[in-house]
């Protein structure tokens, strides 16, 4: 049980008279009137039930019993002010803002990010999913985070920090008909992702294996791809984190290994806006996090 508290609002009035031995001082600094502090130092004292201050000349002086309290409400007000000035600031820290395609955000990113909100729970992150044709679009981001850079301008790729290894390879779902023979991988159709289509021509130059499919389907984003090769409708190319889940689950089979890719994932910082240290700690816990699969 919490013991008994004197009435709260009167400390403010006792603190500042105290402090600045002057009760209409004490009101010019609260924004009150002289009589309405002195009704509140007259409350205080009938609850204490004894006088807590002196008059001294033109002024009033906290006698033994009123700097007795007056010290502990200091360093309450201290505590309380240094306490909320930190809510405050945190509350209104402008938070980092990453843009990232929406298949990396709800395949990969969102699920590991409890581990960084225990690590930094200093840092606010605001994402912001979208396409990787929007990505190339926007503006306000402090740092985009994409595989595919090469659909930007020069200089965003010159600025671009290197984060991790991207492999990427087809998956189909088991079963699914398909032939690998004489350096070639035949399949029914293929499926392809509407801003990022370069991928099967990436892979298959690094893998080797030549692409023989008569149909295609495309869709705006990854896990559309993944999910249609789920429901047995071709096979698509896909990087290994965002196709794992799938993968382990027996979903999803890779049909022909992945390949990785040698600009691997990356982020571009903003244009103007030099790298705040928040922005600095979240790349390198990315860097670390992708590094772990």
């Amino acid at each position: 049980m919490r013991p008994r508290l004197p009435p709260l609002a009167a400390l403010r009035a006792f603190e500042a008279v105290a402090r600045l031995g002057s009760v209409s001082r004490a009101a010019e600094e609260l924004g009150r009137t002289h009589g309405a502090v002195s009704k509140q130092l007259q409350a205080l004292r009938v609850d204490a039930g004894a006088p807590l201050f002196d008059k001294v000349g033109t002024g009033l002086q906290p006698n033994a019993a009123g700097r007795q309290l007056a010290q502990a409400v200091g360093r309450a007000f201290d505590d309380l002010g240094q306490a909320y000035a930190e809510v405050v600031r945190e509350a209104r820290a402008p938070a980092l803002r990453i843009a990232c395609s929406a298949s990396f955000a709800m395949g990969w990113l969102v699920p590991h990010l409890p581990r960084f909100s225990e690590l930094h729970p200093q840092v606010r992150l605001q994402l912001s999913m979208t396409s990787a044709r929007e990505m190339r679009e926007d503006r306000d981001a402090d740092l985009v985070i994409l595989w595919d850079r090469s659909a930007h301008p020069p200089e965003d790729q010159a600025r671009a920090i290197r984060l991790a290894d991207a492999q990427f390879g087809p998956v189909a779902a088991p079963g699914y008909p398909l032939e690998r023979r004489d350096g070639a991988l035949r399949v029914e159709q293929r499926i392809v992702h509407d801003h990022t289509a370069g991928a099967w021509a990436l892979w298959s130059r690094l893998s080797g294996l030549s692409l023989d499919a008569p149909a295609q389907i495309s869709f705006p984003h990854t896990h559309l791809c993944l999910q249609a090769a789920v429901a047995g409708m071709g096979v698509a190319v896909a990087e290994r984190r965002l196709a794992n889940a799938d993968l382990a689950a027996g979903r999803l089979v890779a049909v022909a290994g992945f390949a990785p890719f040698a600009d691997g994932f990356a982020a571009i910082p903003h244009r103007t806006r030099p790298l705040s240290p928040q922005a600095q700690v979240f790349l390198d816990w990315l860097a670390a996090e992708l590094d772990g699969g």
